[in-house]
């Protein structure tokens, strides 16, 4: 089945599982759900990933985020290395670096990043000031006080892996429906009606992959709320001399995430790793953002930046601990939650989503993914009761 855009139809669609969002969490579990059920996928949009997975500047980083975040991440990286035969046209990892750079005053901060890149990776370097600004050569060398260098960080090509999913899934018979905003749903007769602006769609079970409207589609379903928390990112690219080879830096950041660069498709990708709390929305940049950034990095480098090429801003969702949330809600029956991705959906979604469909299926966490240390109590909803 292809994408469905059809206007209300007197048959009665109802499927084995109904996901509610087509961004990277919802499309990831659709791809391992879909050979075991008739799956759907409604998404808002008219296209999917609209709103955070199309504006990601993805990086692979196995230390990025809270210990469940980081186990899925690692659960992840056979899937990226490796992915299913046709998945995609292109390889999802391409490797990049990843360099956090400190202050002479933040060496404290230095050491505590480098502790928990070594508790995930062998692939870790203490560089001194000098090295550092060896691989960056724009680093003002009186700023640096030294750095760490994780060397397996990679690049993710985030339309691949998720173009990927959405293929797969479509294989094994799911239908991404789009233009259907949810407007309601009801428990009845051990089977979730889920309204939309199109039609009713019906199934035993409901996937709520919403992103940033998550806590507003638990809201409608009854569902006591997460402490959902949608985040401003801003980011921008600029253009940076010719006579450097930009293209060959690693992704580098302060030590506090007060910026970060990435090299971007022979411009630099700059962001002032903002984390603003917003309502959910089509997030658009703030200029505020962009200057904050623009001034970190022109303190910390000898780039000059005067115009951005191109600015936007994503939505990052986050609830009280940072982690995922990950399971059956524990008061609604048939109501899973797959939400709080925060800035970490996108590197953990192969073994996320295949956790995620598992469980949805009534079965325990894969073996091969439990064995990084992904544990159901550390994901579930009643962990934020």
């Amino acid at each position: 089945m292809q994408n469905h855009h059809s206007s209300s139809s007197a048959a009665e669609t109802s499927v084995d599982f109904l996901i509610v969002g087509a961004g990277i969490a919802g499309a990831s579990i659709a791809y391992w759900l879909a050979p075991h059920g008739r799956v759907i996928l409604l998404e808002r949009e008219s296209q999917p990933g609209y709103h955070s997975t199309g504006r990601s500047a993805a990086a692979y980083m196995e230390s990025y985020g809270p210990p469940q975040v980081r186990a899925l991440t690692c659960a992840s990286r056979a899937f990226f290395d490796h992915p299913p035969v046709g998945f995609s046209e292109h390889p999802l990892l391409t490797p990049r670096g990843a360099m956090f750079i400190a202050r002479p005053d933040q060496l404290a901060q230095l050491d505590a990043h480098e502790a928990l890149v070594r508790s995930v990776s062998d692939k870790v370097q203490r560089l001194s000031a000098d090295e550092a600004c060896l691989l960056v050569p724009v680093l003002r060398r009186e700023e640096i006080g030294g750095a760490v260098y994780e060397a397996d960080a990679s690049d993710i090509d985030v339309h691949s892996l998720h173009q990927g999913f959405l293929r797969g899934a479509r294989n094994s018979g799911a239908c991404v429906v789009c233009d259907a905003d949810v407007q309601g749903l009801a428990y009845t007769e051990g089977r979730w009606q889920v309204s939309t602006s199109q039609e009713n769609f019906y199934a035993p079970v409901v996937i709520n992959a919403a992103g940033a409207w998550a806590d507003v589609i638990g809201k409608m379903a009854g569902a006591l709320p997460i402490g959902l928390v949608p985040k401003r990112r801003s980011a921008f690219t600029f253009a940076v001399d010719s006579a450097y080879r930009s293209d060959a830096w690693p992704m580098f950041m302060s030590v506090d995430e007060s910026f970060y660069i990435k090299p971007d498709a022979g411009l630099l990708l700059g962001s002032p790793a903002n984390a603003d709390p917003v309502e959910p929305h089509d997030v658009q940049a703030e200029e505020l953002d962009i200057a904050i950034a623009i001034d970190h990095i022109q303190a910390a480098t000898t780039l000059s930046i005067r115009r951005p090429s191109h600015v936007w801003a994503g939505l990052r969702s986050f609830v009280e601990d940072g982690s995922f949330v990950g399971g059956f809600d524990d008061r609604l029956p048939g109501f899973f939650w797959a939400a709080g991705q925060g800035g970490y959906g996108i590197q953990s979604a192969p073994a996320a989503g295949e956790a995620y469909a598992a469980l949805a299926r009534g079965l325990p966490v894969p073996a091969h993914i439990a064995t990084f240390g992904v544990k159901v109590e550390a994901l579930s909803c009643i962990r934020l009761r």
